[in-house]
């Protein structure tokens, strides 16, 4: 049996979560899904409790996942080799054929486990509806096939199946003006996304602790970032390499209305409700410079 200081614990961590379900109930949130998380079971498991948790206490929480490192692993089985540029995978018409397929096969995988905790899902991809319509995106001026990028969005399928009472989970396809389908990066869609719907929040499932001052020294995390502050550590030239693009999009959700836009360290077990609902969180938050920070500083 439980001693009653554990038993006292639980109840403190509950009660420091309350402000933080009342601030977000009804509110919006967008999950960007990807990186380690998807390759390991026990943290897919835990990543689909966090969001579903959120979805019942009163949050609506909406996934856009990605599936980068399962399309290489299928383009390799069928004897082609995955091929870069400048980050963005060169997709021609049978490399694309490939990545629907594997996108839409996780797609329905996390449909199912979000069923199996009891919550209505509703997997779709971005050319339901319309939803994300994209232009051809070059690489430096390269073409590198059926690649998008998104350059309207419709969320009315979004909204309907939220006030239905679903959990939306989008994978990152999309149409051009002819009909035709590209692959879209996750994390512009995520960001495209929540800009659309007004999301509250936009939280970045990555392969990173979050932001530093100094990638070689942990000590360095950044729990808040305002936008102005945001927009000089990319100016100093410390930021680099993955993190860059990630944190100029982070920016422009924000300069776009998104309330708060977190980057999590997706490898960490319930990294979500430990940024989303304790005073200290994990992660970093980029937020308005309107925007009051947090209790982040507080013992």
């Amino acid at each position: 049996m439980e001693s009653m200081e554990k038993i006292t614990e639980k109840a403190q961590v509950l009660i420091e979560a309350l402000p933080y379900i009342q601030r977000f109930n009804r509110k919006i949130i967008v999950v960007k899904y990807g990186g380690s998380a998807m390759l390991d079971e026990e943290l897919k498991n835990r990543v689909i409790e966090d969001v579903t948790l959120l979805k019942l206490v009163g949050f609506k929480p909406i996934i856009v996942h990605g599936g980068g490192k399962d399309i290489s692993r299928w383009i390799e089985k069928v004897g082609m080799e995955p091929e870069f540029v400048n980050g963005l995978r060169r997709t021609d018409a049978d490399t694309m054929e490939i990545a629907e397929m594997v996108l839409n096969r996780v797609n329905k995988s996390l449909v199912a486990m979000v069923e199996k905790l009891g919550v209505a899902a509703a997997g779709i991809s971005g050319k339901d509806g319309g939803l994300l319509h994209v232009e051809k995106r070059f690489a430096d001026g390269q073409d590198i096939g059926f690649v998008g990028n998104v350059t309207d969005v419709n969320p009315k399928i979004l909204f309907d199946l939220l006030e239905r009472d679903f959990l939306p989970i989008v994978c990152p396809i999309g149409l051009d003006d002819d009909y035709m389908t590209y692959n879209i990066n996750a994390d512009d869609a995520a960001c495209a996304i929540a800009k659309a719907v007004g999301a509250e929040k936009l939280a970045f499932l990555t392969d990173i602790e979050g932001v530093y001052t100094d990638p070689k020294d942990p000590s360095t995390l950044i729990s808040e970032l305002t936008l102005s502050e945001a927009k000089k550590l990319i100016d100093s030239g410390f930021i680099g390499g993955g993190m860059l693009p990630k944190l100029s999009n982070c920016i422009d959700a924000v300069e776009q209305g998104v309330s708060r836009v977190h980057i999590l360290d997706g490898r960490i077990a319930h990294c979500l409700l430990l940024e989303i609902f304790t005073n200290r969180g994990i992660g970093t938050a980029i937020l308005d410079d309107s925007q009051e920070k947090f209790f982040k500083d507080e013992a």
